[in-house]
């Protein structure tokens, strides 16, 4: 493993290709933190389009954040005065996006440095928090600054027996007890199922406070347990006590609906089931 510091910026061509491993250290980013980025192949610098290219188990590591890909670019502009700045880094091939927090996995990720934004495409689109799997068909996207993930296509939210999808899903962050960051609220938009153990929800819209363990619904609102069933155009879904609270508005004209099978064993066996709390 060989371990230097980059050439000055005026070295004109191609450095440091067809080595068979290599380390560098390249010039900070926003704020000036450096990206130390490793390959097993070769770490190339091509000036004409101002770019650092890592080849082969490539990988670059900034502050607690580790990036990894077959394939790693890291394109850099020249600040007048403090030399060379990267502003974006992509990631191709085998990508692991690895924080303190979440992982991200995928085909593809770009990471553009002054925005603090990832956004991640290909196949099998993960996130991994602590306590949730977030999967998604088209994007994957992680917005450090605000903290907050957006799952885009046929996103799905798995925690523990609980599983939440919808067309867009967005993750909100939030600092517990303890210092450490963990999701605090899903939202999700077009297409909604919630699936618990005991039910099955369907709607336009949902707020997920994870915290207090509760879905919110909004819009064309039905709770199946069994056999049984409610119609309404809000509901509340509290999945610790298991009790549903279905709400009418003026789209359902003024009126909850259900219906309630006798017999049904398993919606009689589960509390709180039957009946649902309405108002």
């Amino acid at each position: 493993m060989i371990r230097s510091h980059l050439l000055a910026a005026g070295l004109a061509g191609l450095i440091l290709a067809a080595l068979p491993a290599a380390a560098q250290t390249l010039p900070g980013g926003p704020g000036g933190q450096p990206t130390d980025i490793n390959a097993d192949q070769a770490i190339e610098w091509h000036q004409d389009v101002k770019a650092y290219v890592a080849r082969g188990n490539a990988s670059a590591k900034r502050g607690e954040t580790t990036l990894y890909g077959d394939v790693l670019t890291a394109y850099y502009r020249e600040v007048p005065g403090k030399g060379n700045e990267v502003f974006q880094i992509t990631s191709e091939g085998n990508v692991r996006l690895i924080g303190p927090t979440q992982q991200v996995y995928g085909d593809r990720l770009v990471y553009d440095m002054d925005r603090k934004v990832a956004v991640v495409t290909g196949k099998d689109l993960k996130l991994i928090t602590p306590t949730d799997v977030v999967t998604a068909r088209d994007t994957l996207e992680y917005y450090e600054a605000q903290g907050f993930a957006v799952a885009r296509g046929e996103a799905v939210a798995v925690r523990t027996d609980r599983r939440l999808r919808a067309d867009v899903l967005i993750g909100q962050f939030a600092k517990g007890p303890d210092g450490k960051t963990a999701m605090n609220r899903i939202d999700g938009s077009g297409n909604v199922v919630v699936t618990t153990p005991t039910d099955v929800a369907r709607s336009d819209k949902l707020v997920y406070s994870v915290p207090d363990n509760t879905a919110v619904l909004l819009g064309t609102v039905r709770i199946t347990r069994g056999d049984n069933q409610l119609n309404g155009d809000a509901a509340e879904m509290n999945m610790a006590t298991k009790v549903n609270r279905v709400i009418a508005g003026p789209a359902g004209g003024g009126r909850v609906k259900g219906l309630l099978i006798p017999g049904d064993v398993q919606a009689s066996n589960s509390p709180g089931a039957a009946p649902a709390k309405t108002r």
